[in-house]
């Protein structure tokens, strides 16, 4: 981003990058706070409040076009309090602004632009505004002059519109109150609307843009191991296998890109977020139980060595995005996706002739560009690698061995990301968030049983280890560090995320202080952030007061705090047998039962939870010597299979290594044969 020395604001001291990146645009941006506010009511001006996060091409669009300009500027500054707020490190106030602007206008989006009166009640909002009207958009300067028209000349209104719209925030906040069990059909319910949008051509549900949401296919793979359902698998192994070979996968360097804007995953949204490759990983990794797909498994650890490689701290923690933005050495700007795409000639003159033909025939590359949907003419003469055909394609195509065919593209492919790294690498986003990072150990964790990895296993152990030491002080998490230091109050996602990350790595490796710290952090949820309505609230009891304190269920790209927490409650209660953790989920059904009941299909990672809830978990206790191999053996069989509601302890013991297996408070003999083991979890469960 763009800096002029020549203006320097009040965001200079913050951590955040995305607001380092504004630090010296012309417009006097204050970080949220109380001082800002106290300036808005002193100086009689509305706020306007402008939200987004560092990896986002439209907040650099509306940055550069209007945050930039000195015209523009002036009149924010002689008319308004401007205030910049990174969505990622205030979840809690870009939940409650963006809920306010799609009650008024039924679209949310990032930046988030809203103007609010001195007190924070929001009166108008929306997203991107361009500097002048366009694309049926209002113009910036035109809206920015008629509000502040309009503050001047029609204050009353403004002030009971915005006490009304807050109202009407609380209203729905609060109405989430007791309605009854929650419906044992819901999954059924859930299933019949995925099929319903399930896009059967290109897999995935809806139209563009489309996204990868992870836990909308692990709940379908939970709902085909419960009904045994050919359809729900049938629609999570389209998904998986086209977004693996479409472009919104990074084919040279690993990681998905942010969502499709097309319907066939070929034209992807740039950026590179961490909890997409958390839930994509982990829902992989589970296909790959399921299958046997060894494109699946390889996905997955691709996956996660480019986390490993790109989006890792040396002290453990995970970084939270990539840009979808670099520089154009050509063109001498910004430009989404400059990084990633390349010409046939660049392919040509990298490779040679011969193997170019090979991989422009597998990759779909094309002398005129191969993005046949690109509105905005971003990549006019450019390829996005995609698979366009396999290697027994080829091999027929080029009169070669498959084994040929391969050893080519592995050749070029290293030529190619070579050539990429030449290039300016997109911005990385360094802050470390506790909820991103619970969601990305417990796919580490995961994985490093599932392929047998021991250094994923590492990676999660050095990564919960981070945020123990440095982002709990006083024995309560933190949500953000970056630079050295952590800050910033712990949302309910911070604790409900961590405490699942906790709880599967304690499952991966047997370190009892893990499930010792995720249930004294699921003491500390409980007491901070629990309404005795049921559920649980984002915002901590002694959290800052906003204008009101939010309760979510949906789950969206990321799934709710609410949803993780029910899971994570139910994961414990399975290894302590605390009654208090039934009890809060339990409560927690309830209280959200009739918000599932009008939308199954938004609740996905719930429906997860609820699947536990009702099959009850299946409890296995592996004793035997430490290292033991036929302890490995064992182990190695309960992860081969995909077993999604299982609680696995382990019980170091001299003698022989065996299982024991629990389930709904029947225990069977102990076994002592891995082939039997085996056959009991084919058959039994």
């Amino acid at each position: 981003m763009p800096n002029n020395p020549q203006f320097t604001n009040h965001l200079i001291n913050e951590k955040s990058p995305y607001l380092l990146q504004h630090a010296h645009n012309p417009v006097d941006w204050h970080p949220w706070g109380k001082a800002a506010f106290d300036k808005a009511k002193l100086e009689d001006k509305p706020v306007l409040l402008s939200i987004g996060y560092s990896t986002c091409h439209w907040c650099h669009v509306m940055a550069h076009e209007s945050f930039e300009d000195e015209g523009i500027s002036k009149i924010i500054n002689e008319h308004f309090i401007a205030i910049k707020v990174d969505r990622e490190e205030r979840p809690d106030i870009d939940h409650i602004y963006m809920t306010a602007v799609t009650a008024m206008r039924a679209q949310g989006g990032w930046p988030l632009t809203v103007f609010l009166t001195p007190q924070g009640d929001p009166f108008y909002g929306g997203t991107y505004f361009p500097p002048y009207a366009k694309w049926g958009s209002p113009g910036f300067i035109d809206l920015l002059n008629s509000i502040a028209a309009g503050w001047a000349s029609d204050r009353d209104n403004i002030l009971s519109s915005g006490l009304s719209i807050t109202e009407g925030l609380r209203q729905h906040a609060q109405s989430t109150s007791p309605s009854g069990a929650m419906d044992e059909t819901l999954p059924d319910k859930a299933f019949r609307q995925m099929r319903g949008q399930f896009d059967s051509a290109n897999g995935g549900f809806g139209s563009a843009p489309k996204f990868p949401m992870g836990h909308n296919l692990s709940f379908l793979l939970r709902y085909d191991k419960r009904c045994s359902s050919p359809e729900a698998l049938g629609m999570v192994e389209k998904t998986l296998t086209a977004m693996a070979r479409g472009g919104i996968w990074d084919h040279l360097g690993g990681g998905f890109h942010r969502y499709s804007t097309d319907q066939n995953w070929h034209v992807p949204h740039f950026e590179k977020m961490l909890y997409d490759q958390a839930l994509l990983s982990r829902a992989y990794l589970e296909g790959y139980q399921v299958t046997g797909s060894g494109e699946y498994s390889k996905v997955a650890r691709e996956i996660l060595d480019y986390v490993l490689s790109r989006m890792t701290d040396k002290a453990g923690g995970f970084y939270s995005a990539e840009d979808a933005d670099s520089f154009d050495a050509v063109g001498g700007h910004l430009k989404e996706g400059a990084y990633y795409v390349f010409s046939k000639p660049e392919i040509e003159e990298a490779l040679g002739k011969e193997a170019a033909a090979v991989f422009n025939y597998c990759y779909g590359v094309l002398p005129q560009g191969n993005a046949a949907f690109d509105p905005h003419g971003e990549f006019s003469g450019k390829n996005i690698l995609y698979r366009a055909h396999g290697l027994e394609d080829a091999a027929q195509e080029f009169k070669k061995q498959a084994i040929e065919i391969q050893d080519i593209l592995k050749e070029s492919s290293f030529k190619l990301l070579a050539l990429r790294a030449s290039r300016p690498r997109p911005h990385l986003d360094d802050k470390v968030l506790c909820d991103w990072n619970g969601l990305m150990i417990a796919s580490f964790a995961f994985a490093s049983r599932v392929l047998g990895e021991p250094k994923y296993a590492g990676a999660a152990l050095k990564a919960a280890d981070f945020i123990l030491g440095q982002m709990m002080p006083d024995g309560r998490l933190l949500h953000r560090w970056r630079e050295g230091a952590a800050g910033i109050q712990a949302t309910l996602e911070d604790y409900a995320f961590f405490i699942y990350g906790l709880v599967e790595l304690y499952e991966a490796t047997f370190q009892v202080r893990y499930l010792e710290a995720a249930r004294v952090l699921a003491d500390k949820m409980i007491e901070f952030f629990a309404d005795q309505a049921g559920g649980f609230y984002m915002t901590a009891a002694d959290a800052e007061r906003l204008i009101i304190r939010p309760k979510d269920i949906y789950d969206g790209a990321l799934p709710s705090g609410n949803s993780v927490a029910a899971l994570s409650l139910l994961k414990l209660y399975a290894f302590t047998k605390k009654d208090a953790y039934q009890s809060q989920v339990e409560a927690l059904f309830g209280c959200f039962a009739s918000s599932l009941a009008q939308a199954p299909y938004a609740h996905s990672f719930l429906l997860s939870a609820f699947d536990w809830h009702l099959q009850g978990p299946l409890e296995i206790a592996l004793q035997g010597p430490e290292g033991d191999a036929a302890v490995a053996k064992m182990l190695k069989v309960l992860y081969k299979h995909f077993i999604p509601n299982k609680a696995l302890k382990f019980m170091p013991a001299l003698k022989g290594a065996e299982a024991q297996i629990c389930y709904r408070g029947t225990c069977r003999a102990p076994i002592g044969n891995v082939s039997v083991l085996e056959q009991e979890l084919l058959t039994g469960y």
